[in-house]
């Protein structure tokens, strides 16, 4: 995975092509779909809007990381959908929204301490409950 992301930075023409939206957008598409028909499956159809994400809970804990995991605009979570949670989940719909299935090795690149993972940071620690 960190040889994509460093072949990227090697190469801003890739790396402008991959994260163009056309590219990103279908990406992001595709992602909610897949999360949508997960969270469906999972949640027994208990689906929610709550602002821009589509929240799937009670999902069983083994199907996400952590308190919730977002694929595109799909939150699963089994009841972690306070606000602050869900408006950092909105940032991570948004991360989906530009960088598309890129942001799938892009985010394992930036590593599992959210403290130094760029994405979590940018989703803020505090509301995300990393703090």
């Amino acid at each position: 995975m960190q040889r994509w992301a460093d072949a990227t930075a090697r190469r801003p023409r890739l790396a402008r092509a991959v994260l163009h939206p056309v590219v990103a957008r279908p990406g992001y598409w595709f992602a909610t779909g897949a999360g949508l028909v997960w969270g469906a499956v999972l949640s027994l159809g208990r689906i929610k809007r709550v602002g821009g994400v589509i929240v799937a809970s009670p999902c069983p804990r083994w199907a996400f990381g952590r308190g919730g995991t977002t694929i595109g605009a799909v939150y699963l979570t089994h009841g972690n959908v306070g606000p602050d949670v869900l408006a950092h989940e909105a940032v991570h719909r948004a991360q989906w929204k530009k960088y598309g299935l890129a942001f799938i090795p892009l985010y394992i690149a930036a590593g599992t301490n959210a403290h130094t993972n760029r994405f979590e940071v940018e989703a803020g620690l505090d509301k995300g409950g990393y703090r």
